[in-house]
């Protein structure tokens, strides 16, 4: 891959219906931005026809690569395993289906400079009722718990510097956390309304027990790492370490 300042991770785990549409869609947004961008799809195991579409993609354009997970590990691991290949100044997040669109990185990017992180929040959701309900219900409980002040942490639609996102600590589930985590490591988070899509290949890879159940214990995980969190600022640097 090219240098870059700024690489997109995209997760995925059985989406064939939507990754050649997603190369069409980002195409369109890196030929209008000014960033130098690449893009590192995460194959967690599928078992479907996406690690050969991903194959493809990445065989015919050098912007594009891939890294592949041995098992199914989650959205979690998979994050982690594309921001410990990163080596660009930020690292962008974004699903592979699609209900978020590439284009709206651009809403994001005029605050990269300014925060640690900048996340998109879902201005109009259009998902099924019953994830609408369940994702209302654990972003209210979050705030009250955690403070944090976001009001959808689980858009996924990100831009964080790679410094950050690197001494974050990561377990499963802490992709619905990153704001919270930011902000406990010290740093500033911004939201940006974004747009949101119906979902138009594939299936859905949460239900109730992991969209609603494990985030509340979850998040007095969180509470509890961010009343520990180290953080610390020298006032003096070594001039000489032998």
């Amino acid at each position: 891959m090219p240098a870059r300042d700024i690489l997109i991770i995209v997760p995925l785990f059985n989406e064939e219906g939507s990754l050649e549409r997603l190369k069409e869609e980002m195409d369109i947004f890196m030929s209008a931005c000014e960033h130098n961008i690449s893009v590192l799809f995460v194959d967690d195991g599928s078992v479907d026809r996406s690690p050969e579409i991903i194959r493809d993609i990445c065989s015919k354009d050098s912007r594009y690569a891939y890294i592949t997970l041995d098992r199914n590990m989650g959205l979690s691991a998979a994050l982690k395993a594309g921001i410990d290949n990163a080596d660009s100044k930020w690292v962008a997040y974004i699903d592979s289906d699609l209900q978020t669109s590439p284009s709206d990185f651009s809403l994001l990017l005029p605050h990269i400079n300014d925060y640690d992180l900048v996340t998109g929040y879902r201005l109009k959701r259009n998902d099924p009722i019953v994830k609408r309900f369940s994702s209302r219900l654990a972003n209210s409980f979050r705030r009250a718990v955690l403070k944090d002040g976001v009001k959808d942490t689980g858009c996924p639609l990100k831009i964080i510097t790679t410094a950050t996102a690197q001494r974050l600590p990561f377990f499963n589930g802490m992709h619905r956390f990153l704001p919270a985590l930011v902000q406990a490591a010290g740093g500033r988070v911004k939201e940006v309304p974004v747009r949101h899509f119906e979902r138009r290949d594939g299936v859905s890879k949460y239900n109730l027990a992991n969209r609603l159940i494990m985030p509340f214990v979850d998040t007095f995980a969180v509470l509890w790492i961010k009343k520990r969190m180290i953080n610390y600022n020298l006032v003096r640097r070594p001039e000489n370490i032998r």
